[in-house]
């Protein structure tokens, strides 16, 4: 049995039809013997809309609303995804920053992880849930929401496999990119 992290961005949860097809590939793996940990970021263009909704109000908004305004677009993808596996069969739960205590510095918009207590998705995927974390965003060391900056999803993947010790991390993407 391996653990297995995979990680979709935007376009891959964009809409329902695409976060049913995650959820999918998601069983398929645990189906075939293996623990999930599923990152996922907003849904495509989500970030961009909740961001210029912040110009609209203030051409300098406050870094720390900021950063609460955006991370809940990833917020919204994990209780969708994790909603999809259940109604396909499946155990999930979701997970945010804060919950899995993804630790970071208070460089809002841009913070960068500092620690990973991962035990709480160990404890799900244990129980036979797929564990279904929002990516890109994490707490400060006063509990603040904070942001990891474009890429944070992708970022958090990584950081998240490490911390666990995960025999495989993939990250799936249909856009161009290294």
């Amino acid at each position: 049995m391996a653990l297995v992290v995979q990680k979709f961005g935007g376009t891959s949860v964009g809409n329902l039809d695409r976060m049913r097809n995650v959820s999918e590939l998601a069983l398929k793996c645990q189906r075939e013997g293996n623990q999930v940990v599923l990152i996922v970021s907003a849904m495509s263009g989500e970030t961009n809309r909740l961001l210029a909704l912040a110009h609209q109000i203030s051409p300098t908004p406050d870094m720390r609303e900021l950063d609460s305004l955006a991370s809940t677009g990833e917020q919204v993808s994990a209780a969708l995804v994790a909603m999809t596996i259940q109604q396909l069969g499946g155990k999930a739960r979701s997970f945010l920053g804060h919950q899995v205590r993804i630790s970071t510095d208070a460089a809002y918009t841009k913070a960068r992880i500092q620690s990973i207590e991962g035990s709480k998705l160990l404890q799900a995927v244990q129980s036979g849930s797929i564990a279904v974390v929002a990516g890109f965003q994490g707490i400060d060391p006063d509990g603040s929401i904070t942001t990891l900056g474009r890429g944070g999803s992708d970022t958090t993947a990584v950081a998240i496999a490490a911390a666990i010790k995960a025999d495989v991390c993939e990250i799936y993407t249909d856009v161009d990119g290294v």
